[in-house]
């Protein structure tokens, strides 16, 4: 059963945004084992929004931009594994993501199989950009649905900002945990 326990780990979005590459990964999963922070308990390394080209490829699949990420994904899944750790990976219910990627909105199944076959642990699902008919539980409902058809067990983390009463329908959707607060900034005004 995945998050029996709440899941710890890193989030590359509050220190690099979009300034994200495959030696900053690497470099934060080396640190989390030499710190000791793996044998405390923390063991996901999630790559956050910015991490695709700005258009799927040709057919349709999300593409990581090889400048930042020159092995691919899977080789830094591996990496990542290597050091007895869990990859994540960020997308979003929407058409496009909150920095204006490709999002997963008609997309999910491809989309999950996709990470499932590079080995993603952890799915950070954002709520950007989504089709004004489309409400919370339809669009969490969709990825849950696509993830559960890889066979891969994922994490289902729903960055849904604590919007649309998502506490009323949230554990019908299949996600394992959700957000429930807007941005966390680095000013008591955003946490208090």
């Amino acid at each position: 059963m995945l998050a029996q326990t709440p899941p710890m780990g890193w989030n590359s979005w509050n220190t690099f945004g979009e300034n994200i590459n495959e030696q900053v990964i690497r470099e934060t999963a080396d640190a989390i084992v030499e710190k000791g922070l793996r044998d405390a308990g923390y063991e996901y390394v999630v790559i956050d929004d910015c991490w695709a080209m700005r258009d799927r490829d040709e057919n349709g699949r999300l593409v990581p931009d090889p400048v930042k990420f020159p092995s691919g994904m899977k080789a830094l899944s591996d990496y990542v594994h290597s050091k007895g750790l869990k990859f994540g990976i960020y997308s979003c219910a929407g058409y496009r993501t909150c920095a204006d990627y490709p999002g997963s909105f008609d997309h999910e199944f491809e989309d999950a199989q996709t990470f499932a076959d590079w080995g993603v642990d952890f799915l950070k699902y954002d709520y950007c950009n989504k089709p004004k008919l489309a409400n919370g539980p339809i669009l969490y409902n969709r990825m849950s649905m696509a993830l559960k058809a890889t066979g891969r067990e994922i994490l289902f983390s729903a960055c849904n900002w604590g919007s649309d009463e998502v506490h009323k329908w949230i554990r019908s959707t299949g996600t394992h945990m959700y957000r429930s607060t807007p941005d966390i900034l680095d000013n008591p005004q955003s946490y208090i």
